[in-house]
């Protein structure tokens, strides 16, 4: 039987382990060429996606040599869209039908459309492929059985992101398992094991939620309000201002009171007033913000308020309070998701129209 023309396997590979490597072989073993796309590409470290794409992308590059040099294994980086299954899918479309033509074509084919190709989704028993080839029909499928059982990348963090890591050498190829032994070893391990620690702490102080929190998309001239987290979780990275909702307060007021604490927002007289700030919100695009996973602390559910204030050429003066470590204006042009703490990069492309 004739090999399929391309595979195609997606995973977040945090980080890549054996069960990871043996869906791939025995993939390649059936295609002539690998599309393996590394989701969470756009995403800040955090404990649950540690590696960045360009670690993710070694860890793969190491485990398959030689098929990479031979253009058999294709990696590919696959963003996020939290909120938006139909951009995800999307996104996926594009980037196979891209890799596909210029792998395809340059390669024996000329002037080939994707419909000239076959293209199967490849997965293994434990994962969502049979979740996601309902979301892309036209692909056919290849089951892998997993030799690793339940395995998963979830239980090599676990085990990792302690005071004395833990790293599990029969289910890790020795490059990853080396490369792990050397990234414990710097400050970005000891800043994640903190926030690890933190985080497996919340809930027996406060529960697991759901809790309710607002946060204020605050937009003016071509710029964003940020504040950067100065504490665990997301120490360091840029933030909306926002927070917890008190017993007592309406979700508008809460939105209101935590962008004055946490930024001071003023106009070189004084702090704006609560009911002028109000004036500023465009009711119309206030919206709940409620991804199952949008935060690692529990069930956090957020009200977002976009707040449009008056174009000007001097932006309104803000300084850092309360526990932001800072407050500033950013260009929108130059904010990426990787900046941006939790769900938060989704939340201003939805509420700002990026």
């Amino acid at each position: 039987m004739d090999k399929i023309d391309f595979g195609v396997f997606i995973g977040r590979f945090q980080p890549l382990h054996l069960g990871h490597e043996h869906v791939i072989a025995r993939t390649l073993d059936q295609v002539e060429r690998l599309i393996v796309l590394v989701g969470s590409a756009n995403v800040a470290r955090d404990p649950r996606n540690p590696f960045t794409y360009a670690e993710r992308e070694a860890m793969l590059r190491a485990a398959f040599r030689h098929e990479v040099a031979q253009g058999r294994l294709i990696i590919a980086p696959l963003d996020d869209h939290l909120y938006s299954d139909t951009a995800w899918v999307a996104q996926v479309q594009r980037n196979v039908r891209a890799l596909v033509l210029e792998h395809g074509n340059g390669h024996g084919f000329q002037n080939h459309g994707l419909a000239d190709f076959r293209v199967a989704l490849a997965g293994y028993g434990k994962d969502a492929s049979s979740y996601y080839l309902k979301l892309f029909p036209e692909w056919e499928s290849l089951q892998v059985d997993s030799q690793y059982g339940t395995f998963s990348s979830t239980d090599v963090r676990q085990r990792y992101f302690q005071r004395i890591p833990d790293v599990p050498q029969t289910i890790l190829s020795a490059g990853v398992a080396e490369f792990l032994r050397a990234f414990a070893l710097g400050e970005t391990f000891r800043g994640l094991l903190e926030e690890a620690e933190y985080l497996a702490a919340y809930p027996a102080q406060w529960g697991a939620g759901p809790f309710v929190t607002a946060d204020a998309v605050v937009v003016q001239s071509g710029h964003i309000l940020l504040v950067e987290r100065g504490q665990v979780p997301g120490k360091g990275l840029l933030a909306l201002p926002g927070g917890f909702v008190n017993p007592a307060e309406r979700i508008r007021d809460a939105a209101i009171r935590e962008l004055r604490e946490e930024t001071a927002i003023g106009d070189g007289k004084g702090q704006i007033p609560p009911a002028m700030l109000a004036s500023f919100i465009e009711d119309a695009r206030t919206r709940v913000f409620d991804a199952p996973n949008r935060s690692l602390r529990g069930r956090i559910i957020t009200h977002a308020f976009l707040f449009r204030l008056p174009e000007r050429r001097k932006l309104f003066t803000v300084k850092g309070g309360d526990d932001a470590a800072h407050a500033r204006w950013y260009r929108l042009g130059e904010i990426s998701p990787d900046m941006l703490f939790e769900d938060h990069w989704a939340i201003i492309e939805a509420m700002a129209d990026l």
